[in-house]
């Protein structure tokens, strides 16, 4: 019989320290956010399975908790990603015609974990851009993701940057069905060029030498003229290569690399267009991820053009330096004593104006300190004052 403390596999408590960081974090994202002219959402923690699970939610199904609804007998599911909802909210709740910013800041629980060292319940963090379909927008979003990563992380941070519209542009070119487009994207996202030679063995010379290659479109800024030159017959494809071009001009700067793999093809049933993933130096896997994907929308009744991100929000904090959650006040230790109105004034000052007062309650007029106090409050002359320690 298990212990009834036991929490289930992958699933943790947040203590105070750890708390404290993502908290902090929080805050100063949802800020940053904000000052971009994005607007904070909350949707609800359950919604009915079907309206979760649309768009993007058809990579999600096996990742969702579902329960049958006491009210309506209809199956609810805890949500498992953010993006859907705020499409939702975006395509009927608000139903703007302009252009719409929005953020949020939310727990998701997800039925298996990710990786082995991570957790099934995650605090994501993200923002979403509706009704603008130029580069603009994506170099906005991408920009925001930079920043907010940077606000936490002082680490170097390497953005990867793909297209899923090059890729799409190919299989048109290919006139490829929806059974082989799905066989192509199984082989291209592991880079398995012996079933994708398998494949193309009835294409063309020249069809097949792109297919061959396109697994092999990955590296620093050179490899967009590589790919200029092996995609200038496929429709649409110098666009999209352009398009990568001047992201990675407009984040010249603010981050130590910017990496391309033409190839990606994440989200390949949900993206539409830019997809990005911020890394921080000596992580194997990104802290965000991001990307356009237009057709979400159209689920609701509303198609909307949209890009955005998200940020694992527990693990950028844990990856944060130090020094940014050092609290800004101080840690004050003061005495328990009945009835001193001087005292009791004082201590609700200095909490107004952002110390941290902690009264000692193990004894009547004790003079001992909190052992993480940094100052305590001493009578002196007659005054309660603060006293360094």
């Amino acid at each position: 019989m298990f212990p009834k403390w036991l929490l289930p596999d992958y699933l943790e408590d947040l203590l105070p320290a750890e708390a404290a960081r993502v908290e902090l974090a929080r805050n100063e994202l949802v800020g940053t956010m904000v000052s971009y002219g994005y607007q904070l959402v909350s949707p609800p923690l359950l919604e009915h399975v079907d309206s979760l699970l649309t768009g993007s939610g058809q990579d999600l199904d096996l990742q969702t908790f579902k329960i049958v609804d006491q009210l309506s007998g209809r199956t609810l599911g805890i949500r498992s990603d953010v993006t859907s909802q705020i499409a939702r909210i975006d395509a009927h709740v608000l139903a703007c015609s302009e252009v719409t910013r929005l953020c949020y800041a939310e727990r998701v629980l997800r039925t298996r974990p990710h990786d082995v060292d991570s957790s099934r319940e995650i605090f994501q963090l993200g923002a979403e851009l509706f009704g603008a379909d130029a580069l603009d927008a994506d170099i906005e979003i991408t920009s925001l993701m930079v920043d907010c990563i940077k606000k936490i992380s002082t680490r170097p941070l390497t953005l990867d940057l793909g297209n899923v519209s090059i890729v799409m542009a190919v299989f048109d070119w290919l006139n490829l069905g929806s059974q082989d487009r799905s066989d192509f994207f199984s082989a291209l996202q592991a880079k398995d060029t012996a079933s994708l030679d398998t494949m193309s063995s009835s294409l063309s010379s020249q069809k097949r030498k792109v297919v061959m290659e396109l697994p092999k479109l990955y590296g620093d800024v050179a490899i967009l003229n590589i790919a200029r030159d092996l995609l200038s017959d496929v429709p649409g494809a110098l666009s999209g290569i352009g398009e990568l071009e001047n992201i990675a001009k407009e984040l010249d700067g603010s981050v130590a690399q910017v990496s391309f793999d033409l190839a990606e093809m994440r989200g390949f049933h949900y993206h539409s267009g830019i997809v990005t993933a911020a890394y921080i130096d000596g992580e194997v896997s990104p802290v965000s991820r991001g990307g356009r994907y237009d057709h979400v929308g159209e689920v609701f009744g509303r198609s909307r053009k949209a890009t955005g991100f998200t940020i694992d929000l527990r693990r950028l904090a844990r990856l944060g330096s130090d020094e940014i959650f050092v609290p800004k006040g101080r840690l004050i230790s003061a005495p328990r004593i009945s009835h001193d109105a001087e005292l009791m004034k004082l201590i609700k000052s200095l909490r107004e104006q952002g110390d941290v007062v902690i009264v000692d309650l193990n004894l009547e007029g004790s003079e001992t300190a909190d052992s993480s106090a940094t100052h305590r409050l001493e009578r002196i002359d007659g005054t309660w004052q603060v006293v360094s320690l």
